[in-house]
């Protein structure tokens, strides 16, 4: 959920080292700050952020094939090195809340921008509870966060990306 949605005092983060500053109200963050497209916010948008992303029905197909093997419902590749438990979840967590984002980003009108906050939700929890995992610029209780998670969700997304897309 977005600090709208809970009646909040959206809070607006310039950048690394700038000050933050409260806005006046619900007027004061209608112009220039919009969760869904990321515009606004210092975090990439969902073009920079998703550039080198597989198209989706492979991210789909990698994003379940993660999942089962969190599950033991497939097995790993005995080629491949052992995974850090938190870095394997954070992963998973990471790519499910981006493939949501994108398909949200696809279908606004649908369930998808609700499955979107809800996923990027889930990565900012863990991520508090993990913050050795977190890659970008700003923490997932940054205040640039205030008005939603899915600019978060880029972020980290880009910054996985950069470092050239490492297994966990």
């Amino acid at each position: 959920m977005t600090g709208r949605d809970h009646g909040c005092e959206p809070r607006r983060h310039a950048g690394p080292g700038a000050a933050v500053t409260a806005s006046a109200g619900p007027e004061a963050s209608e112009g220039n700050v919009d969760p869904g497209t990321g515009e606004g916010f210092d975090a990439p948008v969902p073009g920079q952020a998703y550039a080198n992303a597989p198209v989706l029905r492979r991210e789909m197909h990698e994003v379940l094939a993660l999942g089962a093997e969190r599950d033991g419902r497939q097995a790993r590749c005995l080629t491949a090195p052992p995974r850090d438990a938190a870095a394997a979840e954070r992963l998973l967590l990471l790519r499910r809340a981006a493939l949501m984002d994108r398909m949200a980003l696809d279908a606004p009108g649908t369930d998808a921008v609700g499955a979107a906050i809800r996923t990027a939700e889930e990565l900012v929890v863990y991520d508090r509870r993990h913050p050795e995992l977190v890659a970008g610029p700003h923490r997932p209780d940054s205040v640039e966060f205030d008005l939603g998670r899915r600019p978060y969700v880029r972020q980290e997304y880009a910054a996985w990306s950069a470092a050239g897309f490492p297994a966990g």
